[in-house]
């Protein structure tokens, strides 16, 4: 775990799946634009490296946590409050794709259920953790923006259990934004298509189509993605993006399939 002095004027986000891509994106733009930002993630050392790259000024602090366990997340929202105070932000990011273009017939049970518990409890877990912290805390409220998909929309093929979940994540985003009204808890989604990561490295190889073929696909980057979720970050409470679609400009999303 790594502490920076708070400074008490700055908001506090926690960022999921901070240790690459998306996540290291988005926590490194809240740092730079004054947030203090706890950064989670399964594993330390990419987590610390996030930390690094945010420069010596950022206030981070790591906590390695699966947000799959309720006892990870519970010791990750109590670390935060112990920290910083309060949360104003969750950026509900970390997920995984599970196994590549495996057929409906062919998808294990297990593989099945680590997508679910990983993109939908963890998702889930965390932003009950964040709605409980923000409604009980002074002043009341914050913000919790979820990483749901391209895929929340329209399918790739052999990808049920994320499709599944992608879909699942944009009624947890209404549910907390219904929800949280009453206690200044605002709830929006970002829904990113094709950001260089890790996760989409395989789309400047060839990935399958809808039609059966095998098409490389552009791509954008990470930051473009980031800059959005900061935008999203620091409206006033009084207002909300809802859902947003960011994606590179020509990947086969209008007209897919």
């Amino acid at each position: 775990m790594s502490n920076k002095p708070l400074n008490s004027d700055a908001k506090t986000a926690v960022v999921t799946g901070a240790g690459s891509g998306i996540g290291r994106a988005v926590a490194l733009a809240l740092t730079g634009a004054g947030w203090s930002v706890a950064l989670a993630g399964r594993r330390p050392e990419p987590l610390a490296e996030t930390a690094e790259l945010a420069g010596e000024k950022a206030r981070v602090i790591t906590f390695p946590a699966d947000v799959s366990r309720p006892e990870d997340v519970t010791a990750l929202f109590s670390s935060v409050r112990e920290w910083a105070g309060r949360v104003d932000l969750l950026f509900n990011n970390a997920g995984t794709f599970g196994p590549r273009s495996v057929p409906v017939e062919d998808l294990s049970y297990d593989d099945w259920r680590t997508v679910v518990e990983v993109n939908l409890t963890g998702a889930f877990l965390c932003a009950q953790a964040a709605y409980r912290q923000m409604k009980e805390q002074d002043p009341q409220g914050g913000r919790i923006i979820n990483n749901g998909s391209i895929s929340a929309h329209a399918p790739r093929p052999r990808s049920v259990a994320y499709t599944a979940t992608k879909h699942a994540i944009t009624g947890l985003t209404k549910s907390l934004s219904l929800d949280g009204r009453p206690y200044r808890i605002a709830c929006g989604q970002i829904d990113i298509g094709n950001a260089a990561t890790e996760m989409t490295e395989r789309m400047q190889r060839g990935t399958l189509q809808a039609n059966g073929e095998l098409a490389v696909e552009p791509v954008m980057a990470a930051d473009d993605v980031a800059r959005t979720v900061l935008h999203m970050a620091e409206l006033p409470l009084e207002a909300n993006v809802q859902f947003a679609t960011v994606l590179a400009t020509t990947m086969p999303y209008v007209g897919r399939g």
